[in-house]
């Protein structure tokens, strides 16, 4: 796929495998290629997490070995400082960093707020480093799972219940507070429908305070969602009533099956759209419409998908926007897609890759779901193997 962007920038091809691998070594391309493989058969992806688990119940010494494969591919390191080599090998490559700290589904009150004053330290460490353009949290970091249910399903609360989902709102205040004060964007996680109503009515708050000037907080719209195209321009039209920007990441979804599995237990219509068809349509739609008021929303295309990156690549050129325009940006994740992360930057557009870190144990949730994702995304892993082993043969051949 080729494409041209400004004069003062390279043409555009996602095939392009000598920009998309020059940072990593022999040894970690080598490293790529086997994880891939591994992921790529499904039985392994199955039964891996539970073996995992058991392992680490057993006190096993499975942890290092997680260390130095999976965790070193997907995960940035344990700590903030520990990343400053991911940051640093992205930048080379004209990639920011969003440094993520991938704690969740924890239970305890001192657990969330320690978890409370490590995103905020992220946002501190991103202030004045152009390299970390954004940050992000998770509002199952700093809360609990069943709460958040509770007050989407619009359960009355007592008084200790509504104590603590004060607790939550707070926590989430005090980090978007700090973005604002520091200038730094700050993305809220979108998570489960059924806890997700409590997430969007926190970050719409948030936006309200925090946006009227600059967009300081986006929150995430789930295309795969049947209503979220309508939320996404039903929030566009508050914004422009009440004054204030939207900050809008938008993604398909990391939780098809779950949805799915939870709509047709429970007995209700499934909230995700049919087919991928529908999803890739809602999408595109909400790139376009995103876009044509990038006035008053600045957004992130959250997205693995080639066919939308190109798209709104040609969306900007069509709108003569630069395509630095600091109201776009594209993103990914770490250790996946690079040929469209390293290809993009390199072509003059702003792109930005999630950086997971936090300590292995507590990392494994996330890891778990990258690896489920990807056997579930058609063609992903044929495509990313497929272009490590060109990547392979034209340095053997060079």
């Amino acid at each position: 796929m080729r494409t041209n962007t400004s004069a003062n920038s390279s043409p555009l091809s996602f095939d392009n495998t000598e920009i998309a691998f020059k940072h990593k070594t022999n040894a970690e391309l080598s490293r790529a290629y086997w994880l891939f493989r591994a992921i790529n058969i499904n039985f392994l992806t199955k039964i891996g997490p539970p073996l995992v688990n058991l392992a680490l119940k057993l006190r096993l010494p499975i942890t290092g070995l997680i260390k130095k494969t999976i965790f070193a591919h997907f995960c940035g390191g344990e700590t903030i400082e520990s990343a400053e080599g991911s940051i640093a090998q992205l930048a080379a490559g004209k990639v920011g960093t969003i440094l993520d700290y991938s704690v969740e589904g924890e239970e305890e009150e001192a657990v969330f707020e320690e978890t409370c004053k490590e995103i905020i330290r992220t946002i501190e460490r991103a202030h004045g480093d152009k390299r970390i353009p954004l940050t992000v949290f998770k509002v199952t970091g700093v809360a609990r799972f069943a709460l958040l249910e509770k007050v989407t399903a619009k359960e009355k609360l007592d008084k200790t219940l509504q104590a603590e989902y004060d607790k939550v709102c707070e926590r989430v205040k005090r980090i978007c507070s700090r973005a604002s004060e520091l200038a730094v964007p700050v993305m809220i996680d979108a998570e489960e429908t059924w806890i997700q109503d409590a997430i969007d009515t926190m970050a719409l708050d948030m936006m309200h305070l925090f946006n009227r000037k600059e967009v300081i907080v986006y929150t995430t719209y789930q295309l795969y969602r049947t209503d979220s195209l309508a939320a996404l321009k039903a929030d566009m039209d508050l914004a422009k009533k009440d004054k204030f920007k939207i900050g809008a990441k938008l993604v398909r979804g990391a939780y098809m099956e779950k949805e799915r599995l939870r709509a047709q237990e429970f007995g209700y219509p499934s909230p995700i759209h049919v087919d991928k068809a529908a999803t890739d349509a809602d999408y595109n739609a909400a790139l376009d419409f995103s876009l044509s008021h990038v006035t008053h929303i600045a957004f992130i295309a959250g997205t693995h998908n080639e066919h939308s990156c190109k798209l709104l690549t040609e969306l900007l050129q069509k709108n003569k926007l630069d395509p630095q325009h600091k109201h776009v940006f594209f993103s990914q994740l770490l250790g996946m897609s690079d040929n469209l992360s390293f290809n993009l930057a390199n072509a003059g557009y702003n792109v930005a890759k999630y950086v997971p870190y936090g300590p292995v144990k507590s990392v494994l949730p996330y890891l778990f779901r990258r690896a489920d994702e990807n056997t579930s995304i058609a063609g992903q892993m044929g495509r990313e193997l497929g272009l490590i082993v060109k990547e392979r043969t034209r340095r053997n051949s060079a």
